[in-house]
C-alpha cells in the first residue's frame, strides 16, 4: 500500500498538470476566426454526449466577437423533431483564443487550440458543474469536407488531453436546419 500511494499521487499530479496546459492558438486573430463553421467531429467524456453521439449529425455554428473581445456563438442543432438554436456568450479569458462561459450554473473553459482560419479549427471545452467535469474537443471546418489528414491531426490532439477513440464521433453530413440560419 505504501508503494502504491506515491505512484497514485504522481499520477494525479500529472493529470492535473496535463489539464492545466491546454494550448491556445498562438497569435489568435478574432477577425480571421469569425464567421460560419461546421462541426464535423467531436470527442468527449461527458455521459450525456456519449449516450447521444450515435444519433448526432453535423451542425453549423456562427461565431462573432463583441467590441470588448467576447465570443458569441450561435449553433443550430438538427434534432430529429426540430432545429434547435443555441446561443452562448463567452467572456474573454485574458489570453486571445481563451474564453470563459457560464450558463445554468455550469462553467465552460473554451480554448481555440489550433486553426488555420480558412479550413479548420480545433476547439477544446471543459465544462465544470455540480457533477464531474467533462472535456470535449470539436473539429470545425469552413465547409463540410474533412480530409483524412485533418482527422488524424484531430485524433492526436484529443489523445493529448486524455480522451479516447471510443468517445469519438465523426458527424454525418446534414442539410437539415440550414434554412434557419441567417
Amino acid at each position: 500500500m505504501t508503494a502504491v500511494l506515491p505512484s497514485l499521487v504522481l499520477t494525479l499530479l500529472c493529470l492535473l498538470r496535463a489539464g492545466a496546459e491546454v494550448p491556445v492558438q498562438l497569435d489568435f486573430d478574432t477577425k480571421k476566426f469569425a464567421g460560419m463553421w461546421h462541426i464535423m467531429a467531436a470527442v468527449s467524456n461527458c455521459p450525456v454526449f456519449l449516450s447521444m453521439k450515435d444519433k448526432m449529425t453535423s451542425s453549423a455554428t456562427a461565431i462573432s466577437f463583441t467590441p470588448e473581445g467576447h465570443m458569441a456563438m450561435e449553433t443550430v442543432l438538427p434534432l430529429p423533431e426540430e432545429c434547435k438554436k443555441i446561443m452562448m456568450l463567452f467572456q474573454h479569458g485574458g489570453q486571445a483564443g481563451h474564453y470563459i462561459g457560464t450558463e445554468k450554473g455550469e462553467k465552460r473553459d473554451l480554448r481555440v487550440m489550433d486553426t488555420d482560419y480558412e479550413h479548420y479549427a480545433i476547439v477544446y471545452t471543459q465544462q465544470k458543474d455540480s457533477q464531474e467535469p467533462s472535456t470535449m474537443l470539436q473539429l470545425y471546418t469552413r465547409n463540410q469536407d474533412m480530409s483524412p489528414q485533418l482527422l488524424q491531426k484531430f485524433k492526436k490532439l484529443f489523445h493529448s488531453v486524455g480522451l479516447t477513440e471510443d468517445m469519438l464521433v465523426v458527424l454525418p453530413h446534414s442539410d437539415r436546419c440550414t434554412k434557419t440560419r441567417k
